[in-house]
């Protein structure tokens, strides 16, 4: 971590590959419920104990056939009816048919089953008017998935597009990765919890209270310990109580070089931890490190700061953490800038913006207005950032840029 203590700028990729880098996931996993599963990340692959489909059956409403009985215009008259959950078990007559619903299970003997809309029923049977081959409308039985697949491999978030997969495995229980364990508190004694009301140059406490929401919404257990004032001996003693029950530690202000020395100090005694000036905007001041126990990251003091140092280095540290093999931030997009783009050369500049597509099918972007690292409605009148090159300047209306839409963590 030798770059950590320069007084240069690193680049957003620089800092997300040495935290990535130091990281190892959880390995501790445990068993729970199917109704418990969403949103946690899967332990082992998950094997489907059955076949799916488990028995052939119908895939149209229409008649089970023979194909050696077919003969032009010959009517076949119906020996019995299959439905869903009442199959036709009796003796299937020799040149005969089987009035057969989608989803029941074929008869024995089938080779084949004519929709019904090919078919003409009379008091003298039912006549075929389509050309029949072998297995037509016929599901197979593991046809979707085979009993001992691999239908999940370890490492995906279960949610709403895994979970009724599982169901209809008939699996109730399976293994997961434990929740992470994350304390988070915010440092100043300008901040005052939200619902107590504001002295003279006080702040509410928006840090600490974003950052629970996404941490919630990653699918962490989290440990708050509220607001810690400028007082050494505070500050230390909460950070041995994060480092002692928890897997990282975030908290949120004191980390601009020189803000707060004893802060720094601090750190260096109970782990390495490195202050970082990252050539990004808004977010220059960053910490990252190892205490005692625990990982540590350090967000700046500034809501947007604080929410986007999160967004783009957090998340993905705790993704790899929890797990998550298959996590990624949305692809970038060009589109076409509608509004005007202040930017000065020097830093990666992700402002808010708000994306659609226009008539032509064509992506077009404007900014939410103003950029400044205090401003949060920016990101509930957003839907993206605009992502503009660490060299680039101002973005005149017209010109092209990329885009990066918001993930489930910033999604109106």
């Amino acid at each position: 971590m030798d770059h950590c203590h320069t007084s240069g700028l690193i680049s957003l990729e620089q800092a997300l590959d040495t935290m990535l880098g130091q990281v190892v996931p959880l390995d501790e996993t445990e068993s729970i419920a199917l109704n418990d599963a969403c949103g946690r990340i899967t332990a082992t692959p998950v094997i489907s104990p059955i076949d799916v489909p488990p028995f052939a059956n119908s895939a149209m409403d229409g008649y089970a056939v023979r194909i050696s009985e077919l003969n032009a215009n010959a009517p076949l008259p119906i020996a019995g009816k299959a439905f869903a959950g009442a199959p036709f078990n009796d003796a299937w007559p020799a040149n005969s048919c089987i009035r057969i619903m989608t989803g029941a299970p074929i008869p024995a003997g089938t080779e084949a089953v004519i929709m019904q809309e090919q078919a003409e029923v009379s008091e003298a049977g039912v006549r075929f008017n389509a050309v029949v081959h072998a297995g037509q409308n016929v599901r197979l039985a593991g046809e979707d998935i085979q009993q001992g697949a691999s239908v999940l491999p370890a490492g995906v978030r279960l949610g709403a597009a895994q979970l009724p997969l599982l169901a209809s495995l008939g699996i109730s229980e399976l293994r997961v990765m434990r929740k992470l364990k994350v304390a988070v508190f915010s440092t100043g004694d300008e901040l005052q919890p939200v619902g107590q009301p504001l002295q003279d140059g006080q702040i509410y406490d928006t840090n600490r209270f974003a950052v629970r929401l996404m941490l919630e919404q990653m699918g962490c257990e989290v440990i708050d310990l509220g607001i810690i004032r400028d007082d050494r001996t505070a500050l230390r003693a909460a950070f041995e109580q994060a480092d002692r029950s928890a897997d990282l530690v975030i908290s949120s202000g004191g980390v601009s070089v020189g803000e707060a020395d004893y802060t720094k100090q601090m750190l260096d005694e109970l782990g390495e931890v490195g202050f970082w000036k990252l050539a990004i905007k808004p977010g220059k001041p960053f910490a990252f490190g190892k205490l005692q126990h625990a990982w540590f990251c350090g967000l700046p003091g500034n809501p947007v700061s604080a929410a986007l140092t999160f967004y783009q280095l957090v998340q993905p540290l705790l993704a790899k953490l929890a797990g998550h093999h298959e996590w990624h931030l949305p692809p970038r997009l060009r589109a076409r800038a509608l509004t005007p783009l202040k930017k000065a050369p020097g830093r990666l500049d992700f402002q808010r913006g708000v994306f659609a597509s226009n008539a032509l099918g064509e992506l077009e972007v404007s900014t939410t207005g103003h950029q400044g690292s205090h401003v949060f409605s920016s990101f509930s009148q957003g839907n993206c950032f605009i992502v503009l090159e660490r060299d680039r300047g101002a973005v005149a209306a017209g010109e092209m840029v990329e885009i990066e839409p918001f993930n489930m963590l910033l999604r109106n």
